[in-house]
């Protein structure tokens, strides 16, 4: 082989590394590191125009400091609502949740309380088993399915096990369940239009706005956000309208 040729071969590697790292490992998180030109608190550039902010939590986060986090000196960016792990699967409970969920209450925040769909199990008996370890009260937002995982099922099989738990969660709780994904899953596996009647609660990071085109009423921007009295990183959430109307989508 040709020195010249070794060269430009190695020229080559170089550049198709440089540039698969940057696109896997650094692109999409240069959002993070970016000036910002709005505001920044809780360690990140906050996004603008919003003005109800909240906060989702488990057992990950430790122990919570409620009194600094009621009292946090961010003034134009007041923590409103909270949403707490209850559940995983069948059987899986968060061992905070209990306890933060009553505190939530306690101090005032609107609170909310999830479940982290495992695609495996039977999705009636997740359904039954949120439903013994939450019991929502007037001023409480709907409950949360959590679904990030498809765990080898076909879409047609997925849809109709996420279709049970809403189903029985909706005639228990008689409100509308809130739908939590990404939005890259929501086009992916979630595009029945059944899925659509549902409040969305989409998660995309390290971007400016909201690139899903269809309806949200909340979104999680980042999962780093630090906040008074919670050691660990924290995700941070925004909801789509003013808090009259977030007071009005909780249970009545």
């Amino acid at each position: 082989m040709p020195v010249w040729f070794r060269n430009i071969l190695s020229i080559v590697i170089i550049i198709l590394f440089s540039a698969g790292f940057y696109y896997f490992f650094i692109r999409p998180y240069a959002y993070r590191w970016k000036p910002c030109y709005g505001a920044k608190r809780y360690g990140v550039c906050m996004p603008c125009c919003y003005n109800v902010h909240g906060i989702d939590v488990s057992h990950y986060q430790g122990r919570i400091d409620w009194d600094k986090l009621i009292h946090n000196d961010s003034v134009d960016y007041p923590i409103q609502f909270i949403f707490m792990k209850a559940t995983e699967g069948e059987t899986l409970g968060d061992d905070a949740f209990e306890q933060n969920f009553a505190l939530a209450r306690k101090y005032g925040f609107i609170r909310g309380a999830y479940h982290f769909f495992s695609p495996k199990t039977d999705a009636l008996k997740q359904a039954d088993f949120f439903i013994r370890t939450v019991k929502l009260r007037p001023g409480d937002l709907p409950p949360v399915l959590d679904v990030e995982l498809t765990g080898r099922k076909s879409k047609k099989e997925l849809q109709a096990s996420l279709k049970i738990w809403l189903k029985r969660i909706e005639a228990h709780y008689k409100v509308k369940p809130i739908l939590y994904t990404s939005y890259k899953f929501k086009d992916k596996y979630l595009d029945d239009p059944s899925f659509d009647v549902y409040p969305y609660w989409i998660a995309h990071y390290y971007v400016d706005s909201v690139r899903y085109k269809g309806r949200w009423r909340f979104w999680q921007h980042t999962d780093v956000g630090t906040v008074p009295g919670i050691k660990e990183e924290v995700d941070l959430n925004v909801f789509n309208g003013s808090l009259s109307e977030l007071k009005a989508l909780a249970i009545q």
